[in-house]
């Protein structure tokens, strides 16, 4: 039994005359925090849609655990418990923060919204609801509607909503986007709080965030992966600095 949950051969993603992602070969293991770093444009959003369903490879394999993901929808995938936070908060804004989270626990659970009426006599969803805002640090902010909240802790009611179907698997798209220096300490320290005993794959621009939080870093530069290694291998390999860290970073 291999020691990867995710394993990427030959990848390839081409739109039209353009090929974004060119033979991507990645294992990211069991229990690991990963990162994938790269400039603008490297291809790792579309490498996220590829290995979460929201695009079909043009070629290549996708394997999570011993399982071909490739092309299968992002429901099918998330059932098999692979689960993606994305860029752009995918929140309720007029719902409060526990409706949000209570959503993501009914589809867990294979409800309908229909149920809607009824799922304040379900006490497993309360009860589950109620533990994950807790786990994030949102249960004094249960009826506060979503879209008044910080940028901050709509990131961390996400998180909440992405943790909600159990996942084995997490991806995280720049969960830092946007925030301050304060915030972006407080949601590090949330994610490595709450992914624990998971494995965490991560796209991140704060260098700061991806060196302390991860265990091993994928460099992608033109779609293709340069390099793959601890934090103290990436900052040291000369290849990645001229290609996309700068000299300035030294080991």
């Amino acid at each position: 039994m291999s020691d990867s949950i995710l394993s990427l051969v030959g990848l390839r993603k081409a739109f039209g005359a353009t090929e974004i992602i060119r033979g991507v070969d990645l294992d990211v293991r069991v229990g690991e925090r990963h990162a994938v770093i790269g400039p603008n444009g490297a291809g790792k959003s579309t490498l996220f849609h590829l290995i979460s369903g929201q695009l079909a490879p043009s070629s290549g394999s996708i394997r999570f655990e011993d399982r071909d993901i490739a092309g299968r929808s992002p429901q099918a995938i998330n059932r098999l418990g692979l689960a993606r936070s994305f860029q752009i908060t995918n929140i309720f804004p007029k719902l409060t923060t526990f409706e949000n989270v209570r959503l993501a626990v009914m589809r867990a659970y294979g409800m309908q919204y229909a149920f809607w009426r009824f799922i304040d006599r379900d006490r497993r969803i309360r009860d589950e609801t109620e533990r994950l805002l807790e786990l994030v640090r949102l249960r004094s902010r249960r009826n506060t509607v979503a879209g008044e909240m910080a940028y901050s802790e709509q990131r961390s009611l996400e998180i909440a909503m992405t943790l909600a179907s159990d996942p084995r698997l997490i991806l995280l798209d720049e969960p830092m986007a946007g925030m301050s220096n304060e915030e972006t300490a407080y949601t590090a320290q949330l994610i490595r709080d709450t992914t624990a005993g998971r494995t965490l794959m991560i796209v991140e621009h704060d260098m700061d965030v991806v060196f302390a939080l991860s265990d091993r870093i994928s460099v992608l530069v033109y779609g293709q992966v340069i390099a793959t290694g601890t934090p103290e291998a990436i900052r040291a390999d000369a290849g990645v600095r001229e290609a996309y860290l700068g000299d300035e970073v030294t080991a």
